[in-house]
């Protein structure tokens, strides 16, 4: 008998393939899904990472630089790539001011430059930034001057912050709400929803009256009425709890619908029969044997929920109703765009929407493909 060591192995076939293979395989042929998932998996890298992604801190003031306009960038082989300095000028007559072209201001830049010092993680104490003015390329530079050579790359707000290292510092609070929300939901709408399917009668009637009941609440007067009981003395940590477990109570019911559905109509199924023949515990049956068969379908309603706890954290904080400064987050910082004038003269401060509007599209295509690959069986 001789043996093959390098035999080729035969190619598989779609009909051999589990369903985990061919829900990702079919997850890979939609491409938009595949794409939203990295830059996804990029926005909250940036957020994990924040400290060092953002060129300044995120309570960095320079009030030379009130309301500056996102800065040009420009080239030369002598300084590179700089961003072009501006100057602010006051009228002295009407006390408007306004920015002009100051070439003795021009900012080299570069990357892993040295900045303002912080902790990532409120551990590891470092100086570089991804990216921001390299002082050291800047000829007879002193210290003080600082202040003096700036990149302001999406503009500045009413104190001389830059907006866009807020906006990067922010994401860490806007995205996080919704991976704690959903986990949140994920806990009542799977174990209340469970319950209702598998147990049915009394139960899930009552249950069932409780979702119709909460359903029958509009959204946005709920979500107001319960941050507006949040004290106003308590701390950022304290009320960014508050809002997650606010936003949770009242996107659970969606998924428990769901569960209910699925448990009522796989609860009779010869598996599930036979391990309650051979003994098993409810519990196990719930959630050994039934949940995991739809899985995926849990996994699709969770992905399209996040948008839906990020938009309520932004319109609780730029009502003041969320969070509150000093903390730092997409919804406090549209607070500064509740002045019309404010959003006519100095349109930059919308950037937030920009990214909020991003992560949202994000989330909803990937969902949509994950929604598409949850049943490989439906069309070969």
């Amino acid at each position: 008998m001789t043996f093959r060591l390098f035999a080729r192995r035969p190619a598989l076939t779609y009909d051999m393939l589990n369903q985990r293979q061919l829900t990702l395989l079919k997850f890979r042929k939609h491409k938009l899904a595949v794409a939203a998932g990295f830059l996804l998996a990029g926005l909250y890298l940036m957020a994990i990472f924040s400290p060092f992604f953002a060129p300044y801190g995120k309570y960095e003031r320079n009030l030379d630089y009130v309301y500056c306009p996102p800065q040009k960038l420009g080239f030369s082989w002598e300084k590179g790539v700089y961003a072009k300095g501006l100057k602010r000028v006051v009228d002295p007559v009407s006390l408007n001011s306004r920015y002009v072209d100051a070439p003795e201001n021009d900012a080299p830049l570069g990357f892993f430059v040295k900045g303002e010092p912080y902790r990532l993680w409120g551990l590891i104490p470092s100086e570089r930034h991804f990216f921001g003015v390299d002082f050291e390329r800047i000829p007879d530079f002193r210290p003080g001057d600082e202040t003096r050579y700036v990149y302001f790359m999406a503009g500045a707000d009413k104190f001389g912050c830059d907006v866009w290292s807020r906006i990067v510092q922010g994401s860490t609070i806007s995205l996080s709400v919704g991976l704690v929300g959903v986990f949140l939901s994920f806990l009542f709408g799977v174990v209340i929803g469970g319950i209702s399917g598998y147990c049915g009668g009394a139960v899930d009637t009552a249950i069932q009256r409780v979702i119709e009941i909460i359903n029958s609440f509009p959204q946005l007067p709920m979500w107001l009425a319960l941050a507006a009981a949040v004290p106003s003395d308590w701390g950022p940590l304290e009320t960014y709890f508050a809002i997650t477990v606010t936003l949770s109570l009242l996107s659970w019911t969606g998924l428990a619908r769901v569960v209910r559905g699925k448990i009522l109509s796989l609860r009779e199924e010869d598996y599930a029969v036979a391990a309650r023949l051979l003994g098993a515990s409810h519990p196990r049956i719930l959630f050994r044997h039934l949940l995991p068969a739809f899985a995926s379908h849990i996994i699709v309603t969770l992905t399209l929920t996040v948008p839906g706890m990020i938009l309520g954290e932004t319109s609780l904080s730029f009502l003041g109703l969320g969070l509150r400064p000093p903390v730092v987050s997409w919804g406090v910082m549209l607070q500064d765009c509740m002045n019309v004038k404010a959003v006519i003269d100095y349109p930059w401060l919308l950037a937030p929407v920009l990214m909020l509007v991003f992560a949202v599209l994000c989330f909803n295509f990937l969902g949509d493909g994950l929604r598409d690959a949850a049943d490989p069986y439906a069309s070969k």
